[in-house]
């Protein structure tokens, strides 16, 4: 279509909307929730935590590897299920129930058993079991309120996806648990971005992990990694400051006759505001994610001086920072996509894995602890789905080492603001298959979080949208302090 001005000239309202790409447009989330109104800004005179570093690895961490070991897998190894005198957990009538298939045939079902690939000791005071691979971050099990009864319905990775927003892949998409928290709340910081995420990857499907879908683009996430400079927040070398400045002032002159035209939209100001603010974050994100700042002993803390954890451990030191500084939600991918996928293999790959982000892990909360942080920061360590404690044995693997996908129970942990150390909370069964005890469906981590930060997540809606009873999950109150 043509446009109705010569020259394929647009209005000063048409100008002032498109100036909103690029780097500008990161700063006017929270800038336009503000000036519309759209943020509920519920009080918070019960929440226990301000701010969240939620931790995830992808791919699907083992929780028989980790935190949930079952020494049946030993003792029955080689064995199928019904050769054992526990129950068939594949005639389960919970099987199918937490079990839905995106492809079109059901997954494989892995009868036979097999044993625990590394050891566990019984860890700080409370004596929690925690997996001989991480050594530093179960000295710290006394901070964390482990529990062992999680479960997702999606047998493929899409249960990634499941882990951020609470539903399948086959279901109606909806906003992630960021993007909730960044709508219900608002920023700390007037120079930061109340919603970070931080980390790298190739397949742009993670992006479902920060989308925001009905609450609007002014809720998604900005992508930040440190060591790198952040997109469209870095000046063009040869726009000084003071160009810059009668850039600024020439956006004012358009904006002045634009509220004259339309004196009734809140929007023209507070698309110049987000220029301010974008301006301001220039200065304020670098310097946030300048780690150099950082003691030569707090970098060791995270691990940045060995190239085995360095990457992760910047991840976790600028969550730390960020969180420090005032953002409401980090979400820190701790890993590459799918890297903890341990189809075969298991032994090696989750040996390295765990190598990787022991260290920065346990770093991580010890500085939280020690700068007082515990009492405002909330950490949540998560992956979208366990293994299963069968042996995949496909025909293209002749010498099957690995575990598949396993939604129907697995382990996260919580530690910091509002959460109660050392104890453990649900149960999986003998081998490790179902969440029996207390079992737990993602949308109750989200509620969960929610109500720490002084938010209901029932009144978390959106006028002409229905949300359904599941996705408002329940609180775990049995681990809160």
């Amino acid at each position: 279509m043509r446009s109705p001005f010569p020259c394929g000239r647009t209005s000063r309202r048409g100008f002032l909307s498109g100036l909103g790409m690029g780097f500008a447009n990161l700063a006017a989330g929270d800038l336009l929730a503000r000036e519309l109104g759209s943020t509920p800004q519920v009080p918070l005179a019960l929440a226990r935590a301000k701010k969240v570093i939620w931790v995830f690895l992808s791919g699907g961490v083992s929780q028989l590897e980790s935190f949930d070991p079952k020494p049946a897998l030993n003792t029955h190894a080689g064995k199928t299920f019904n050769e054992t005198p526990f129950p068939d957990p594949h005639k389960s009538p919970v099987f199918l129930e937490r079990s839905r298939s995106v492809l079109d045939h059901d997954r494989i079902f892995f009868p036979k058993i097999f044993p625990l690939q590394v050891g566990f000791k019984k860890r700080g005071q409370s004596g929690i079991e925690v997996s001989d691979w991480f050594p530093e971050l179960g000295s710290c099990v006394d901070d964390m309120a482990v529990v062992r009864s999680m479960y997702t319905t999606d047998n493929d990775h899409a249960a990634e996806f499941q882990m951020h927003t609470g539903r399948h892949a086959l279901d109606e998409k909806q906003p992630c648990l960021g993007s909730w928290i960044h709508y219900g709340l608002g920023s700390l910081n007037a120079n930061l971005p109340a919603f970070i995420f931080l980390g790298q990857f190739k397949d742009p499907r993670v992006r479902r992990n920060i989308f925001p879908d009905y609450l609007g683009a002014e809720h998604s996430a900005v992508e930040l990694e440190p060591g790198l400079p952040l997109a469209f927040g870095v000046a063009p070398k040869d726009l000084t400051p003071q160009r810059q400045a009668k850039q600024f002032d020439l956006i004012k002159e358009f904006h002045q006759a634009a509220q004259k035209e339309n004196p009734l939209d809140p929007r023209i100001e507070a698309r110049l505001k987000s220029y301010e603010l974008a301006f301001r974050m220039q200065t304020a994100v670098p310097g946030a994610l300048d780690l150099s700042k950082e003691t030569e002993e707090t970098q060791r803390l995270y691990g940045i001086d060995n190239p085995t954890t360095a990457v992760y451990g910047r991840r976790l030191l600028a969550a730390r920072r960020l969180a420090e500084q005032g953002v409401r939600y980090n979400l820190v991918y701790l890993s590459d996509y799918g890297e903890w996928d341990s189809h075969n293999n298991l032994k090696e790959n989750h040996g390295r894995s765990c190598a990787r982000v022991d260290k920065p892990l346990a770093g991580l909360l010890r500085d939280l602890k020690r700068r007082g942080m515990f009492d405002d920061t909330l950490v949540v360590w998560c992956t979208e789905f366990g293994r299963t404690p069968g042996l995949e044995a496909r025909e293209k693997n002749a010498n099957p080492t690995g575990r598949d996908h396993h939604p129907h129970g697995f382990t996260v942990w919580l530690a910091g603001a509002g959460i109660k150390g050392g104890v453990v909370h649900g149960a999986t069964d003998e081998l490790g298959f179902h969440a029996v005890e207390h079992p737990h469906y993602v949308t109750d981590l989200h509620a969960t979080v929610l109500h720490l930060l002084g938010l209901d997540s029932r009144k978390l809606n959106i006028p002409g949208r229905k949300r359904l009873e599941v996705d408002y999950g329940k609180v775990m109150s049995q681990i809160l302090a």
